[in-house]
């Protein structure tokens, strides 16, 4: 019996939570997802990293995420978030602008390694007209490896020219596969979730269903689930995580985020492991069709 007690603590130390994404704590102001405009639309949004050069200790890394609405909107934001070696490095975001169509956001970011940076940002606007609301919405990201040794001078690329780029590309890229394939593991072993019953992807991927379709959704479904996935994101996961107790854990040094989308279309997961190894998993209802 003290055998069983003492397995069930420890599998509880290992969950922070599992709960549903739109039943987070209340915020003053977040994402929601209301009908798409028809007319409203974002005359640019761009997500950028750019190596600025040496530093002391190593390098910085400039970070932007902006967008331009072409109107102003009833509220406005945009958050991003910018993950290095497949963890949390940084995230950015500002208190929620009324009666704005532009918002800039930018932050320098020290780094000492060799690294690959991933940034993925969702910008978003509500807008109230003629006592209607409705949302517009859209996701850009950018990525950038950096080599920085003794042995190499330092700089950049996006897409690898030459062996060296090429070696150090598949190597970081496949640490960063075996991190997240890990993460998928523990909460599939945690939670009894068969993966081959879910479409998976990373979060930092996310934005390639920006004009195309999720796997057996329409269009339009399609944005509807990118909407609340990223009310729920903002609310359980940006903001920080809402433990059992009441306490939030900080995201910082998590995993990328899994998407787990159930290919019957009933539900989908988002699956991370926290810097202290934690498991966190949140799960979300697809409305029917």
């Amino acid at each position: 019996m003290n055998k069983i007690i003492h397995l069930l603590a420890m599998i509880i130390l290992t969950i922070i939570t599992i709960s549903v994404l739109n039943n987070a704590a209340k915020t003053e102001e977040s994402f929601t997802y209301f009908p798409p405009d028809r007319d409203a639309s974002f005359q640019s949004a761009v997500t950028s990293l750019a190596l600025t050069g040496d530093t002391n200790n190593g390098y910085t890394i400039l970070w932007n995420a902006s967008s331009v609405l072409d109107r102003k909107a009833y509220l406005r934001q945009d958050i991003s978030l910018l993950y290095v070696n497949g963890r949390l490095k940084e995230k950015i975001g500002m208190e929620w602008k009324q009666k704005e169509e532009k918002i800039q956001l930018e932050k320098k970011v020290p780094e000492q390694n060799s690294a690959y940076f991933q940034a993925i940002s969702f910008h978003h606007a509500e807008i109230h007209s003629n006592d209607k609301i409705t949302s517009t919405q859209k996701m850009t990201h950018d990525e950038l490896y950096v080599l920085h040794s003794k042995f190499t001078p330092l700089h950049s690329f996006r897409q690898p020219i030459g062996k060296e780029e090429k070696e150090w590309k598949y190597v970081i890229d496949q640490m960063i596969e075996k991190r997240l394939k890990h993460s998928l593991l523990k909460a599939e072993k945690t939670y009894n979730i068969n993966q081959k019953h879910y479409a998976i992807f990373p979060l930092t991927d996310m934005y390639q269903f920006e004009d195309s379709s999720l796997p057996g959704f329409s269009e339009r479904e399609t944005k509807k689930i990118l909407g609340r996935l990223w009310e729920g994101i903002y609310k359980n996961y940006f903001l920080g995580i809402q433990k059992m107790d009441g306490t939030t854990a900080d995201p910082s040094g998590s995993t990328i985020p899994l998407i787990l989308i159930a290919k019957d279309q009933s539900h989908l997961f988002v699956i991370s492991e926290l810097k202290n190894g934690e498991t966190m998993i949140l799960r979300q209802q697809i409305p029917a069709h």
